[in-house]
């Protein structure tokens, strides 16, 4: 099971390739929040990607991803960033914002048909014929250990909290920072009510699959939830806790409006289970909230 020792690793291999993100005071009974939408390509992806990509070795196929969005973003930006080729499938419904963002990064991109397990799929297939590398978005170790190194960073910078509040899609982002607390600090998963996929694993199995749908799907559409993150979070007897579409909706309002923090509702989504009510603090309890995503639809300034 991925533990510190792999996270720490994954922070030195890391280093000078990604953004050492800020960290603010809370809003909406948050002590604090740490702003991962500004990492390169605008969510916390590029650490898993460069992990995976500097760990290597790459095959002269060079790399491929499936993805809602951002961890194609991510792939692509590191495979560029390292003179490797890329090629990203993602579904229709990651949207023109996400799908421009990727074009911009040179990589080869092609829109399937669905959701997310169609893109998986098809990236399966090509991995299958050319021999490159899958970079898979969550439930791979070079991934989540990439993922995890926003908690050790998290903690360098003076994390001042009981609990951290973290949006759940597939699980690679929760994971990574279980596997680096190791049950120091109370962690509790967030998910919106149409992409729970591991709150409908915790209670059914972890084999149980959903159908993503909803205003954070493009980033939280995982079918089910990755093995590690299931096994991390049973260890740690993980609190979940859902939230509806409004109440994301609202909490990205209240950023923007508070705090002049433009983020996508996957972003939002575990700010929204303070502002809604869905987690609800004891008497005393520093909760800080990671803000995880920052690509907006449609795109702001076009």
């Amino acid at each position: 099971m991925i533990g510190p020792d792999e996270v720490a690793r994954a922070a030195e291999r890391i280093k000078g390739h990604t953004r050492v993100t800020p960290v603010v005071a809370g809003i909406g009974g948050a002590s604090e929040m740490k702003l991962e939408q500004l990492q390169h390509t605008g969510s916390f992806k590029p650490r898993g990607a460069f992990n995976t990509l500097i760990k290597g070795p790459v095959p002269k196929g060079g790399v491929v991803a499936a993805s809602g969005g951002n961890h194609g973003a991510a792939v692509a930006y590191a495979a560029s960033r390292l003179g490797h080729s890329a090629h990203i499938f993602v579904p229709e419904i990651a949207g023109p914002s996400k799908i421009a963002l990727i074009e911009r990064t040179g990589a080869q991109l092609t829109v399937v048909q669905g959701a997310y397990a169609n893109a998986l799929e098809a990236a399966q297939a090509y991995e299958a014929e050319t021999g490159a590398m899958q970079v898979h978005a969550y439930d791979a170790e070079g991934t989540v250990a990439g993922q995890g190194t926003v908690m050790a960073e998290w903690e360098a910078q003076g994390l001042d909290a009981d609990t951290v509040l973290i949006a759940v899609g597939g699980g690679g982002l929760i994971a990574g920072a279980l596997a680096w607390l190791g049950g120091r600090r109370k962690v509790v998963a967030v998910e919106s009510e149409g992409t729970a996929t591991l709150h409908t694993a915790l209670a059914q199995g972890p084999d149980a699959v959903i159908q993503p749908q909803g205003v954070a799907a493009n980033a939280l559409g995982a079918a089910r939830i990755g093995q590690i993150a299931h096994g991390l979070a049973v260890r740690d007897k993980v609190t979940s806790v859902t939230v509806s579409d409004d109440a994301i909706t609202r909490a990205q309002a209240q950023l923007w409006q508070e705090t002049r923090q433009l983020v996508e509702p996957a972003g939002a989504t575990a700010l929204a289970a303070l502002t809604s009510g869905a987690y609800q603090p004891m008497a005393g309890e520093r909760v800080a909230v990671l803000v995880c995503g920052g690509n907006i639809a449609p795109d702001p300034l076009g």
